[in-house]
C-alpha cells in the first residue's frame, strides 16, 4: 500500500468512493467542515468582522494555501530528487501542500494568540494541561471533526496530516512548547513509524507549508497594517529609533531567534536598512502608480511575496542528515533573507499588536474568555450549558480525557463573535425571548 495515502481508520475505503484520488478527498472533507468555515469569524490581527477589509484566519489560510501550491510546482520543476521519491518525507505533492495550508490555523481559538494564551494559562495553572493551537488542529482533525462513517475526525491521508505536523513531538513531554497533543501523537507518531521519519524532523511538505505561512504572515500582515494605517509608510516613521528599538527587542524575546545567528550581525543597523529599503520601495511604486496609495500597498505586498517565493529552495541539512527547505542562495541557506522576513514579521507585530488600542480589545478579550471558562470549566455546572451532542460526545469518551479539556475545546472552537455572543447571553442585562438569540 502506498504509505502516504494511508489512512489511520477507513483503510478499506468502504466509506468513500474510489472515483476520487485520496487528496482531492482529503480536501472536500476539510473545505466542507465547520471548523473551516468557523476560520472565517476567527481573528487574524484585527478583529474578525471589523471591516471588509482586513484579514481572517480563513483569508490568510487561502492566501498560504496559494502561494505554498505554487512554490510547491516550482521546486518539483528544478529539485530532481523530488521525482526519485526516495522517501515518503522527501516528496513535495502539490495537493497535499494545499490541503495542509488550509488546515494549518485550525485549532487557534477565538480572538487571536491572546485567546491561545489565555486558555494555556487557565489549563496548566489549574489543571497541569496545556493548550496550543498547532496541538489542538489534530484534537480537530483527528476526533472532534465528524464525518460519515468516522467517529475518528476526519481520517485524511498520512501525507495530509505530517504535512500539518511542523512540531513532530510530543506537547505533553516536559518542557515542550509546541506539538501534539498525547492521545493525537499516538497516530502520528504511528504514521511517522510507518515512514521510517527522523525523530523530530517534520517532512519536506511541512517545512514548506510552515515556510509559506511566515511568507503570508509577514507580507499580508504589514498590507494590512499599511491599510489601516498603524504602519506609516513614510522615513519619519520607519526609521524612528523607538520603532527599532521596539522591533530588535520583540526579536530577541522570540525563542527562536538564534536559529536566524542574529549574533553574526549587527542587528540595529540590518533592522534599519530593512526599514529604509520598505520606505526607498513605496516611494518607488508610489510614483510609479500615480501616488494612488492602494495600487502601490497592494503591489508592494505582490512584489515581497514574489521575492521570497522565488527564493524558497531545498538544501542538505547537515545538522540533521535530512532536507531542508527553506530560502536558497548559491546553494546554501540565505540566512540573511531569512532574517529580513523575520524583521517584516515584527514590524507588523510592534505596529500592530502593541498598538493600545488592539491591547485594548485584547485585555476585553481576555476578560470574557476567562469568565466564559469559569462558567464551564467545572462538569457540575457545564454540563447543564453545554449542548447537548457536546455532553453526549463526553459520556462517550470521558475516560480518555477530563471535562476540562473538552471545556476548552468548545471555547476554542468558538468564532469570535459566538464568543461574544455567549458572553452577553450569561452577563449581559437583556430582556426578550431566548429564542431571538440564536
Amino acid at each position: 500500500m502506498n504509505v502516504r495515502k494511508l489512512r489511520l481508520f477507513d483503510t478499506e475505503n468502504i466509506h468513500s468512493g474510489e472515483d476520487r484520488d485520496e487528496y482531492e478527498k482529503d480536501y472536500a472533507r476539510l473545505i466542507q467542515s465547520p471548523a473551516f468555515r468557523r476560520l472565517q469569524g476567527k481573528s487574524q490581527v484585527f478583529g474578525a468582522g471589523s471591516g471588509d477589509y482586513y484579514r481572517t484566519r480563513l483569508t490568510h489560510s487561502l492566501e498560504v494555501s496559494q502561494i505554498a501550491r505554487e512554490v510547491a510546482r516550482r521546486l518539483n520543476k528544478s529539485y530532481p530528487m523530488l521525482a526519485r521519491k526516495e522517501h515518503p518525507g522527501l516528496v513535495i505533492d502539490p495537493e497535499v501542500v494545499e490541503v495542509a495550508s488550509l488546515a494549518h490555523d485550525l485549532g487557534h481559538p477565538p480572538f487571536g494568540h491572546k485567546g491561545e494564551e489565555v486558555l494555556n494559562d487557565v489549563l496548566t495553572h489549574g489543571y497541569g494541561m496545556k493548550y496550543e493551537g498547532n496541538a489542538q488542529n489534530f484534537r480537530i482533525l483527528m476526533f472532534l471533526e465528524k464525518r460519515a462513517g468516522s467517529d475518528s475526525g476526519l481520517d485524511l491521508t498520512a501525507a495530509v496530516l505530517l504535512a500539518i505536523n511542523k512540531y513532530p513531538y510530543c506537547i505533553d513531554e516536559p518542557g515542550r512548547l509546541k506539538g501534539v497533543f498525547s492521545r493525537e501523537w499516538e497516530g502520528i507518531s504511528y504514521l511517522r513509524g510507518r515512514w521510517g521519519m527522523p525523530e523530530g524532523l517534520a517532512t519536506l511538505e511541512a517545512q514548506l507549508m510552515d515556510l509559506c505561512d511566515d511568507i503570508a504572515y509577514s507580507t499580508h500582515d504589514l498590507e494590512d497594517g499599511i491599510r489601516a494605517g498603524k504602519i506609516q509608510m513614510n522615513r519619519g516613521f520607519l526609521e524612528d529609533d523607538r520603532v527599532v528599538a521596539h522591533l530588535i527587542q520583540e526579536i530577541l524575546d522570540d525563542p527562536g531567534h538564534n536559529s536566524m545567528n542574529w549574533s553574526q550581525v549587527d542587528m540595529t543597523e540590518m533592522v534599519r536598512q530593512v526599514l529604509s529599503q520598505v520606505a526607498r520601495q513605496w516611494e518607488e511604486i508610489l510614483a510609479e502608480f500615480g501616488r494612488d496609495p492602494s495600487r502601490t500597498r497592494r503591489e508592494m505586498k505582490a512584489r515581497w511575496v514574489r521575492y521570497f517565493a522565488n527564493q524558497v529552495g531545498i538544501i542538505d541539512d547537515p545538522a540533521t542528515g535530512w532536507h531542508k527547505v527553506t530560502f536558497v542562495r548559491e546553494g546554501a541557506e540565505d540566512l540573511e533573507l531569512l532574517r529580513t522576513m523575520e524583521i517584516l514579521k515584527k514590524l507588523a507585530w510592534v505596529t500592530l499588536i502593541k498598538d493600545f488600542r488592539v491591547q485594548r480589545l485584547h485585555k476585553r478579550s481576555e476578560v470574557m474568555l476567562r469568565r466564559l471558562w469559569d462558567s464551564f470549566k467545572d462538569y457540575e455546572t457545564g454540563r447543564l450549558i453545554l449542548p447537548p451532542d457536546w455532553l453526549e460526545s463526553y459520556e462517550q469518551q470521558k475516560g480518555s480525557w477530563p471535562w476540562q479539556r473538552l471545556a476548552a475545546d468548545y471555547i476554542s472552537g468558538m468564532t469570535d463573535a459566538y464568543a461574544e455572543k455567549v458572553y452577553a447571553e450569561f452577563f449581559a442585562s437583556r430582556s426578550g425571548s431566548i429564542y431571538e438569540r440564536d
